[in-house]
């Protein structure tokens, strides 16, 4: 009997490297990171901070660890960061900011669309007053949730904060994710929508092991100042590498080939959704990158845990920690997303 293929939508991050990955990887030039003579890294570096506007960046094993390096070279102890409550720094990293820095979050609730409100940051910010942590930082993430922040509103909320003296950290894990979606309604290219999201920011944070495929690995950029503190905390988290050109060696390969093809996967959401769009007891909601989120209504609304564990028994495989979460990526093609429209449709009509 053949075993069925697993078609794992858990998330972006069980991408396996591509055969041309693999070799780039075993090709690296490579050295000792901690000593700063890796040149795979070094080359990484450099490459990751022109391509989005910063002087400097800083490889790193996670986006965990990424932003908790930029909140932590923002932020000192009794400082605080405005960040929304659904915001992966804020809501699932364990608490890094405040556990390791003393740092304290002030976090907000989104608006429909992943936006922290206008007014909503202003009102946030603390007067100079003992009473009060200091504000120091505003972290937003994009995408959030597989949605794209609107250009204009981060451009007003980091315009807003930066006139508040406030520092501004993008959590871009998805960043590419965003500027390809973002790229497909003003006619420029990816590399260029990610540059000008990037450019509102102070410190920006991308991730590598996501929709772009490699394996592990993040960069944090920001200006030499910044990223000197950030290398700083990196060694006291433990995330000096050694001959970490081989992870790094994925990465610029998935930098020079596997952006563009993003849409690929935008396209692969949009797929899956319209398959499930008009099943009773499901609300599925529109994606607009790689990320569809179901809803499970009325008498179905009950049936999350059977359902996974009948998609699981099928080899297919999703999330349900809060919602029912597809994520489509590289190792997901056409055939695969028709098998879990298939079979999501077969568990309602039996």
């Amino acid at each position: 009997m053949t075993a069925l293929k697993i078609v794992d939508l858990r998330s972006d991050t069980v991408t396996q490297p591509t055969a041309a990955m693999r070799v780039a990887m075993a090709a690296a030039p490579l050295g000792d990171d901690v000593f700063g003579t890796d040149p795979s890294v070094n080359a990484l570096q450099q490459k990751i901070a022109d391509m989005l506007g910063f002087e400097a960046a800083l490889f790193v094993p996670t986006g965990t660890q990424s932003n908790l390096c930029a909140i932590l070279s923002h932020c000192g102890r009794g400082d605080e960061y405005i960040v929304g409550q659904q915001a992966h720094a804020y809501r699932w990293e364990g608490g890094g900011a405040a556990v390791f820095g003393s740092v304290q979050p002030q976090p907000l609730d989104h608006a429909n669309d992943g936006t922290l409100p206008i007014a909503a940051i202003e009102a946030a910010i603390k007067p100079d007053d003992a009473h009060f942590a200091r504000t120091k930082l505003l972290a937003l993430e994009n995408t959030l949730g597989g949605k794209l922040l609107p250009f204009a509103y981060v451009q007003a909320a980091t315009d807003l904060a930066k006139a508040k003296g406030l520092q501004r950290h993008l959590d871009g894990a998805r960043l590419f994710n965003a500027a390809v979606a973002q790229s497909a309604t003003t006619g420029n290219d990816a590399r260029t929508e990610a540059s000008r999201i990037a450019g509102c920011f102070d410190s920006a944070s991308v991730c590598f092991s996501k929709g772009l495929g490699a394996p592990i690995g993040s960069a944090l950029c920001g200006s030499r100042e910044f990223i000197a503190r950030a290398h700083r905390i990196r060694k006291m988290a433990g995330g000096g590498m050694r001959q970490s050109g081989l992870l790094a060696a994925a990465a610029t390969h998935a930098l020079d080939h596997h952006i563009d093809r993003l849409a690929d996967d935008h396209a692969m959401a949009k797929r899956l959704a319209a398959g499930l769009a008009d099943i009773d007891g499901l609300n599925v909601e529109s994606p607009q990158t790689n990320i569809v989120f179901i809803d499970l209504t009325g008498a179905a609304k009950a049936r999350s845990a059977e359902l996974l564990a009948s998609l699981n028994a099928q080899g297919i495989l999703a999330t349900g920690l809060y919602r029912l979460r597809f994520v489509t990526h590289l190792d997901v093609d056409a055939a695969g997303v028709d098998r879990a429209v298939s079979a999501v449709r077969g568990f309602f009509n039996a």
